[in-house]
């Protein structure tokens, strides 16, 4: 009976360290989730554009997706639809600001669809708040003291540190401080990298992630250690890694005192004096704006279809997946 129990809380373990909502592992820093990006695309591919970064931009991830399986002509049939709804006012014309406020919408969109699904999960009574203790029953299952000690200490304490780390973001995403988060609360909860007041837990997790001897501060070595692997062959370090430690030099370590400290890992992350949403418009419009207006009509954009949602699939017309309208 003792060693089903044990089973049990290390499977539950194993779940929750791989599938827990609030923790998003990436394989390295480029894809870190506290980095609020646009895409898990790169936008330049060492000098190459690759438009994959403006489709998901556009279109957010999984519509990009759908697109890929789309004829020419039907990408552009529901690119005009798009600009429809783009156009707020009706006069003809995509303005900077309405692109802006369509790529912010779709860069949130996921993050409210995965709280709705998060939300019914794990709020039991499918009231308009979440308590603590109903968010720790369905995430950890209430585990007790005298189950968690039988743990090898390893796993005792990655356990202890998941709840460590779920509690600070709780009390961040809790604006109104009332003990309990409602469904815009725990969207920031779960998705704290798109809202300014969960700055510093963000820019504290990664800290802490990063920062393997734990002295409070980001080396070379550990910068570069997050994001790649020395290969035991020999083999010749990657370009992009050499890239990476003049970035850490250069920029990242902005005093030169060969560290990171908390506020240099901020602007690395989160950095406040660029905003991603308006880069992506103002490059979406320059690079489709015939006449230079600062504007787009809707031909402009249908003429630069591949920029916007173009299929890099070479199966066009092969399969359309979906025939719903918008």
């Amino acid at each position: 009976m003792k060693c089903l129990a044990y089973a049990s809380l290390v499977c539950l373990l194993l779940v929750v360290t791989f599938a827990k909502p609030a923790e998003k592992q990436d394989e390295n820093q480029s894809k870190r989730v506290k980095e609020v990006k646009l895409s898990d695309e790169e936008h330049f591919e060492g000098k190459e554009h690759n438009v994959d970064y403006d489709h998901d931009a556009f279109l957010g991830e999984e519509e990009a997706k759908t697109f890929q399986n789309l004829s020419p002509d039907e990408s552009r049939k529901r690119l005009g639809m798009i600009v429809d709804k783009i156009d707020e006012d009706k006069d003809g014309f995509v303005t900077e600001d309405e692109l802006k406020k369509w790529i912010e919408h779709q860069q949130h969109k996921y993050d409210y669809d995965d709280s709705a699904m998060h939300w019914k999960n794990r709020n039991p009574d499918l009231d308009d708040k979440m308590s603590w203790e109903e968010y720790n029953a369905t995430t950890y299952s209430n585990l007790a003291e005298e189950e968690l000690v039988k743990l090898p200490e390893n796993e005792r304490m990655d356990f202890a540190k998941m709840v460590r780390r779920d509690k600070a973001r709780w009390a961040s995403a809790d604006e109104n401080k009332d003990g309990v988060l409602s469904r815009e609360e725990f969207t920031a909860f779960l998705h704290p990298e798109n809202y300014d007041r969960m700055r510093e837990v963000v820019v504290l997790e990664t800290l802490e992630d990063v920062d393997k001897n734990g002295d409070g501060q980001i080396s070379l070595e550990e910068y570069i250690g997050d994001m790649y692997r020395e290969n035991n062959d020999g083999a010749e370090e990657p370009e992009w890694v050499k890239t990476e430690r003049e970035q850490f030099s250069q920029f990242r370590d902005k005093n030169h005192d060969g560290f990171m400290d908390l506020q240099e890992v901020g602007e690395w992350i989160l950095p406040t004096e660029y905003d991603h949403v308006e880069a992506e418009a103002k490059h979406l419009i320059f690079d489709s704006d015939k006449d230079k207006d600062k504007k787009l009509t809707k031909q402009e954009i249908i003429d630069n279809y591949d920029l916007f949602v173009g299929s890099q699939a070479t199966n066009y017309g092969e399969s359309l997946q979906r025939h719903d309208e918008f």
